[in-house]
């Protein structure tokens, strides 16, 4: 079957082994308890998923298999005289569960390019679409044209067994995230660099192929490509994309219909666009106070001013996460390290010296520290990707790995289609009054 996917498959069964014995002992067992107000605003806090690679602590943020960002930016494998992790080598760690030597790394990286081939029928649907339609539809719409390449959709149409739909959607994720930076890269350079497009290089690993296919050949990028892909690629199982990719697949949609509405949950304002909205408000920042290395005073008033019109500031505050981001200040010890004097990076630090006191000040925000999303674009804009509007499509291959891993453990779990009981306002209010049980006790 390949070294990794059998790895993979003796690790789900008793993974799966485990899982029937626990329900048979606990199946009964109440977790916690339902308030209306969760009910009404977004589920907040209700525990109702079960997602294997990784979990999101509110203090130490994001773990990858009980490994913190720290721990996984020493302990993964890195490309020669680098020293940021390889993505393929959290891709083994969410997969497999244990973290991988050199060499599963490298033959990992292999796998990957020998199952890249792009068919030229994405491309033409892809150039189908107006030039200024934006990337992250583009994405979505090469996504879909790849479709036709699934393994899953012919194998469940010819009568496939049940105990088979975990190696199908194996394969299916494996040429997915495989092929997704072509497809990234060339929207890119359709859009931006008039349709000037770069073959892939197939002696570089994954990530450095994405940089060098979107045109940039500095190594201090190729090596942004590397932690950036790393950090974005999974945040548990309850945010929107990875939330849309489990629930689609619970119907068994094949992976790229799964992949292809995560995405769509991505590009919204709430989610994934928030890294594109944050480098636009700095740069409105800039433009209205006629600087671009303003002042903390100046940027302590245009804050205020931002929030007094009923405006949020992009990139700060989580639904989960009380602390910095662990992502944030990963990306923080990167500008650190190889742009300390950028007058961009160092915007971006000021802002996180003043937003924080001013959020807290209000009393309201249960979270006032930056995320992800607050620095990612300054340093992006340092090596001169400046399109802003395509961020988000550099996070959505980056969160490929993520949740097409979660997708296989799902499948080879067994796991039922999602389909959790709603009720109505009507019945809420009679269960206030006393005239009905909506809990069902």
């Amino acid at each position: 079957m390949g070294i990794i996917k059998d790895r993979f498959k003796a690790k789900a069964d008793v993974t799966a082994v485990e899982i029937k014995e626990m329900l048979k002992e606990h199946g009964n067992k109440v977790i916690g308890e339902v308030q209306l107000s969760q009910i009404y605003q977004g589920m907040r806090g209700m525990t109702g998923l079960v997602t294997e690679t990784s979990l999101l602590d509110a203090q130490e943020g994001i773990r990858f298999r009980g490994f913190t960002i720290p721990e996984l930016r020493e302990k993964l494998p890195k490309a020669p005289g680098g020293s940021e992790p390889l993505p393929e080598g959290l891709f083994y760690l969410m997969l497999i569960g244990e973290l991988p030597t050199e060499e599963d790394v490298h033959h990992l990286s292999a796998v990957l390019q020998r199952r890249s081939h792009v068919p030229t029928h994405v491309f033409h649907t892809i150039d189908a679409l107006p030039l200024n339609t934006h990337p992250m539809t583009q994405f979505v719409v090469g996504i879909m044209a790849l479709q036709t390449e699934s393994q899953f959709a012919k194998k469940y149409a010819a009568g496939m067994s049940k105990k088979d739909y975990w190696e199908a959607v194996f394969d299916d994720s494996m040429d997915l995230i495989a092929r997704l930076p072509h497809i990234a890269a060339y929207i890119y350079r359709r859009k931006y660099k008039f349709g000037n497009h770069i073959q892939p290089n197939g002696l570089l690993d994954w990530a450095s192929n994405f940089a060098h296919m979107l045109g940039f050949e500095d190594e201090k990028f190729h090596e942004l490509m590397r932690l950036y892909m790393t950090i974005h690629a999974d945040h548990e199982g309850g945010n929107v994309s990875a939330h849309t990719t489990h629930l689609v697949g619970s119907a068994l949609s094949d992976p790229y219909l799964s992949f292809a509405a995560g995405m769509n949950g991505l590009a919204g304002p709430l989610h994934g666009l928030a890294n594109q909205e944050v480098i636009k408000w700095i740069f409105e920042m800039q433009e209205e106070l006629k600087s671009d290395d303003p002042t903390k005073e100046e940027i302590e008033a245009y804050v205020r001013k931002t929030l007094s019109e009923g405006k949020v500031v992009p990139g700060y505050g989580h639904a989960v996460l009380r602390q910095t981001d662990p992502r944030f200040t990963a990306q923080m010890e990167f500008g650190k390290k190889h742009m300390p004097n950028d007058k961009l990076v160092n915007t971006v630090w000021k802002v996180y010296e003043v937003v924080p006191p001013i959020l807290e000040s209000l009393g309201k925000v249960k979270n006032p520290w930056p995320n992800v999303d607050a620095h990612s674009g300054a340093l992006l804009v340092h090596f001169d990707l400046k399109e802003y509007e395509y961020y988000t499509v550099l996070f959505g291959v980056s969160r490929a790995l993520g949740v097409l891993a979660s997708l296989c453990w799902d499948r080879a779990l067994g796991f039922a289609l999602e389909r959790p009981k709603s009720v109505t306002t009507d019945l809420v209010k009679k269960w206030l009054r006393g005239e009905d049980n909506i809990w069902g006790d």
